[in-house]
């Protein structure tokens, strides 16, 4: 869900209470807090926006429906990510590029502006060499990513602009196709340039000129494939899964988890319950949420009163039609240790879809994240292992990115 629910963050607070992940060994959750933990894809900054809500506030999953916050943070050992501008497909358009535009560089500020408010505990990343050092320091790591170009239009040298605010990892498309790529959910369900097209190359291009790192997550597979083919760094899924677990469009095959490793790429798993497992239909629930969410505008300017209200209706459908078949945390874990075995622990990482649509039963939000360690451990991998999922390929991608530059 893009657009959080809200209460008054005080309020939240006090009725949320702790938590902490249950079941997990306290050396388990100890060696958690030691590791270098990112995330690759958060859309936490759609979070920034809404009225009366601080990131320096905890608050609860189950009543204003967000997932990341700087006390939970803490809490859950995650030092950090790829905190993502993302930009809902709209038309392809002079006037629909242009709102775009504007909307995703003032998400971009929101981003910075999160770091500038309060830099005793966020830093700003431009290279794979800064996470480490702000970790140490206790700071969360703060890279910036975007998720659809759709906001550059038809001039791929506005990458530059956002290269300069911070941006270090783009994705082509989103849920439809635009003009750079193809989108692996496209509602005509057909291609419509059988990959990248042409500007999606030069796009590609320029990415690569810059040290940008080409995010392949919501494009098709023909797409990854050109990406594979012609890009001059690595390439990486912010938030996949394994069509081998679930067969969905969303997902990637053995084939092409096999092709994207050997050219160096990550493959970064997702916690999106409708990507990681079938479901029962439930559309008593679905026409409801459609109801709810059609009456809310992207962007558009929400007071206090009326997101309480907003909220207070989402929490009534969720009594009214609960859903009662939505994955688990084991789900997660099946793709991730999919895709672990066919690639190994050296092109696998962590993109969970915080705040954007992420979570399952059992990890909720990311107070759950030593849940994982846990069970990576009990699966056989090591601490070295660990470590690479949650930060070290990731980083090493960046790094790749870097290195290319200009080439």
């Amino acid at each position: 869900m893009r657009m959080g629910l809200m209460l008054g963050a005080a309020l939240v607070a006090l009725l949320s209470g702790p938590a902490s992940a249950q079941g997990v060994p306290k050396k388990v959750v100890q060696l958690h807090q030691k590791l270098l933990t990112l995330d690759s894809h958060l859309d936490t900054p759609a979070s920034l926006d809404l009225p009366g809500w601080s990131i320096d506030e905890e608050h609860g999953v189950h009543l204003d429906y967000t997932q990341v916050d700087l006390p939970r943070m803490k809490k859950g050992g995650l030092d950090g990510g790829f905190w993502a501008i993302y930009t809902s497909q709209g038309p392809l358009t002079v006037e629909g590029f242009r709102k775009a535009r504007d909307f995703a560089i003032l998400r971009g500020v929101s981003i910075r502006e999160m770091v500038a408010a309060d830099p005793a505990n966020f830093a700003l990343a431009l290279e794979a060499k800064d996470a480490a050092p702000i970790a140490a320091a206790g700071k969360r790591v703060v890279y910036m990513s975007i998720e659809n170009a759709y906001p550059l239009g038809e001039d791929v040298s506005l990458l530059q602009t956002f290269y300069d605010m911070g941006v270090r990892v783009v994705g082509f498309a989103h849920f439809a196709h635009n003009q750079f790529a193809d989108s692996s959910t496209d509602p005509s369900k057909k291609p419509r340039f059988g990959g990248l097209s042409p500007l999606g190359k030069q796009l590609l291009s320029e990415m690569n000129r810059l040290g940008v790192v080409p995010d392949a997550s919501h494009s098709s597979d023909q797409v990854l494939d050109d990406l594979l083919a012609l890009s001059t760094t690595p390439v990486l899924l912010t938030h996949s899964g394994c069509k081998a677990v679930y067969d969905h469009p969303r997902n990637i095959d053995d084939a092409h988890l096999k092709a994207l490793a050997a050219k160096g790429g990550v493959i970064q798993m997702n916690a999106f319950g409708t990507y990681l497992k079938a479901s029962k239909p439930n559309p008593e629930r679905q026409k409801a949420m459609g109801a709810l969410f059609a009456s809310m505008r992207e962007g558009a300017k929400v007071s206090a009163e009326t997101r309480a209200q907003l909220l207070a209706k989402r929490q009534e459908i969720d009594r009214l039609y609960p859903d009662t078949d939505r994955a688990t945390f084991d789900d997660f874990m099946a793709h991730m240790l999919h895709a672990l075995k066919v690639v190994g622990p050296d092109h696998v990482g962590i993109g969970a879809d915080w705040d954007g649509g992420g979570g399952v039963v059992g990890m909720e939000d990311v107070l759950d994240l030593p849940k994982i360690t846990d069970a990576l451990l009990k699966a056989g991998y090591s601490e070295a292992d660990v470590q690479k999922i949650w930060s070290g390929n990731v980083l090493r991608v960046l790094a790749a990115a870097e290195a290319g530059k200009g080439k």
